[in-house]
């Protein structure tokens, strides 16, 4: 399929250009706001063309470097060529190329980590600043100027409404008849002119299947032919597996005690591989017409609605493996009845999360004795990826887990430590913690007794007699609510710095 037949519009063909023309156009100190949610969506052509003439601006002796503004993670495309070119100035919400994340903990790149639901708003009450362009992937332009957007949403809509001007990347590679596919959005607006957002089930449809844009501010077009990230998960091994099990034996007690409905209240899952293992283990367990109302739609998911385990799937993007991916291109019909692709802002909005009482599955870094979750810094100083949407889901989620295998580096490293090292989600939003050692349901109770059952039941037997005496003796210091002997809880992470392991000398 030609560009022509992918734009249909005839006032853009007249901006069809290179992407080394579309990145002439972007001057150095821009505000520019990407396409792209977990390795979908983004733009590919524009942001190497940038990277090349960062690279030889520098070399020129003339600095380039411009701010970006995503959905969530990208790809080497984008991330990983600006990041080596020294082409990023700052970068926010969420990063996972490693490029970019070594100069980000050396400080060269500003990264700003944000709550994925905030991001949208931010921009729109100006906190951010102004956004000079935005590079956008597409499908296509219909014949009236609606844009037909890609396997991810993510901030399109809210990024092609507050540009000064836009590049559209108009990928031909990925399959077109993704259209009617995504349900975009546009009753939102700025306090004090906000109103309810009619969705009271999590498969509503409330909006357009398009995108919209101010032909004017059009300034180019470029024409990409290139798939998206592949991404790779594992085999569940023996841990998620377990992992997966605890989950679905709480959820099936839930059930059965009254405090679940029958037909399960809709699922998000967070990315990586022990998701996957639990939404694997949802295709074998006892639950039926299962709903999905995540951020990303990966490889499980697909699985649960193909085998009719799941009815539909709300997201923002389509992350999947290579054989995934030709299943959903190859079965898109089937697909597209049953996904329904929105803005971040919907897909992620807190209030909804409440309203609709998601199930949410996140990973960590690490826990505390006490409930306190660090999932973004290693060591309390390097910055792994960012919060992503976890915070979003784990505060206003009906149900939240937090996963994670006990140990970490081959067994040196507890994953549940005296005190986390960094804190993204305290004790108050966290409901229950798992690994493969067990599962602690931490609601209705006190510090000291929430300590007791995560050393229990989630610690590794070979850290748990250390926790155990950490915890006996901070009691034993006097009256607290919450015991701790500060200092001893901060050496545990010191230690594994100096040594490599967690464990005494």
């Amino acid at each position: 399929m030609s560009l022509a037949d992918r734009v249909r519009h005839p006032a853009f063909l007249q901006h069809v250009m290179s992407a080394e023309a579309a990145a002439a156009l972007i001057p150095s100190g821009a505000n520019v706001g990407m396409s792209g949610f977990t390795g979908a969506g983004y733009p590919k052509a524009v942001p190497q063309a940038i990277a090349t003439r960062a690279k030889a601006e520098h070399a020129a002796g003339k600095p380039y470097k411009i701010n970006v503004w995503t959905g969530a993670s990208t790809a080497p495309e984008l991330d990983g060529a600006l990041a080596a070119a020294d082409a990023l100035g700052q970068r926010l919400p969420f990063n996972t190329d490693p490029t970019c994340r070594a100069k980000i903990n050396a400080g060269e790149i500003d990264f700003i980590d944000m709550h994925l639901s905030h991001v949208a708003q931010h921009a729109w009450f100006g906190f951010l600043g102004p956004m000079h362009v935005a590079v956008i992937e597409v499908l296509g332009v219909t014949a009236d100027g609606l844009l037909i957007p890609s396997t991810a949403v993510g901030n399109n809509k809210t990024w092609l409404e507050v540009a000064d001007q836009v590049i559209l990347e108009v990928n031909t590679k990925t399959s077109a008849r993704m259209e009617g596919m995504h349900d975009i959005y546009y009753g939102t607006a700025i306090p004090p002119r906000r109103v309810p957002i009619n969705m009271t089930h999590a498969d509503d449809r409330i909006g357009q299947p398009y995108l919209r844009v101010d032909p004017a501010k059009v300034i180019a077009v470029v024409e990409t032919h290139q798939g998206d990230r592949d991404n790779v998960f594992a085999t569940p091994d023996e841990n998620s597996n377990k992992i997966a099990s605890y989950i679905i034996d709480f959820l099936a007690h839930e059930m059965k005690m009254g405090r679940l409905p029958k037909e399960m209240l809709p699922i998000q899952s967070g990315v990586g591989n022990v998701a996957n293992a639990v939404l694997a283990g949802l295709l074998h367990g006892p639950f039926e017409n299962l709903l999905g109302f995540t951020e990303v739609l990966q490889d499980g998911m697909l699985d649960l609605l193909r085998a009719g385990k799941m009815g539909k799937a709300s997201a923002t993007a389509i992350s999947l493996s290579r054989s995934a991916y030709e299943d959903f291109e190859k079965n898109i019909d089937f697909y597209r009845e049953r996904i329904i692709l929105r803005p971040q802002e919907i897909s992620n909005h807190p209030e909804l999360v409440r309203r609709l009482g998601i199930i949410a599955m996140n990973s960590m870094i690490e826990a505390d004795i006490y409930g306190n979750i660090n999932s973004t810094h290693l060591m309390g100083t390097g910055m792994m990826n960012g919060i992503g949407g976890s915070g979003d889901f784990a505060r206003n989620g009906y149900l939240s887990f937090f996963v994670t295998p006990s140990v970490a580096k081959h067994g040196a490293i507890s994953c549940i430590v005296p005190m986390v090292s960094h804190v993204d989600h305290t004790e108050h939003d966290t409901q229950i913690i798992v690994t493969e050692q067990g599962l602690a349901d931490l609601r209705g109770l006190a510090p000291r007794q929430r300590a007791q059952v995560i050393i229990d039941r989630c610690a590794h037997p070979d850290f748990r007699p250390q926790l155990q005496d950490y915890f006996d003796r901070a009691r034993q210091q006097g009256p607290q609510h919450t015991p701790h002997i500060l200092g001893e809880a901060l050496s545990w992470h010191e230690r594994f710095v100096k040594t490599g392991n967690m464990r005494p000398a």
